[in-house]
């Protein structure tokens, strides 16, 4: 199964792409588990509520993989509780980088801010995304792992990750 993580600052098109990736290989996608959490649980959260969302992260990761799709799609990971954790409280929980240390993936998408904002009840940093941007790539880069940066609009960016979608699931199959 070939995993691939859209990640980035808030407002940047990540639900929007993973659906639309989702949609177009006809395969499923994994919701970003911290909007479910905090429409149920409202938003005035704590540090140790970041471990919860982390664990229904990946519950909803499992529980969707498990059908074994060609292709899995996932509307963030545990990279972005991390940044959102060291940039609210200071620290992360060691299980959370345990898991990120432990969980593959094949690619990562870093998707850019220059897409317009777009106001939500759930994001607190509007005047922050182009810090935050480059916390997400410095982070991807310091851990290893492989990404893409997503710019432009979003049938640019569907396109671009099309192309690359392609060349990865080629890749995977010549290897096996």
């Amino acid at each position: 199964m070939l995993r691939i993580v859209f990640t980035g600052p808030e407002s940047c098109g990540k639900t929007t792409i993973t659906q639309q990736l989702a949609a177009h290989y006809r395969v499923p996608w994994v919701p970003e588990y911290a909007r479910t959490y905090l429409q149920k649980n409202g938003l005035d959260y704590q540090e140790e509520d970041l471990l919860k969302i982390a664990k229904g992260q990946l519950y909803r990761e499992d529980r969707i993989g498990a059908g074994k799709p060609s292709m899995l799609f996932c509307d963030t990971d545990l990279i972005t509780i991390k940044i959102w954790a060291k940039h609210k409280y200071g620290s992360v929980h060691p299980w959370i980088l345990e898991q990120i240390q432990n969980r593959p993936y094949d690619h990562y998408f870093l998707c850019g801010t220059d897409v317009p904002w777009q106001y939500d009840p759930q994001r607190e940093h509007p005047s922050q995304r182009e810090d935050l941007f480059k916390i997400y790539a410095d982070e991807l880069q310091a851990l290893g792992k492989p990404f893409s940066i997503l710019q432009g609009d979003l049938e640019t960016r569907l396109q671009a990750s099309i192309t690359i979608i392609e060349s990865l699931a080629t890749k995977i199959m010549d290897e096996n």
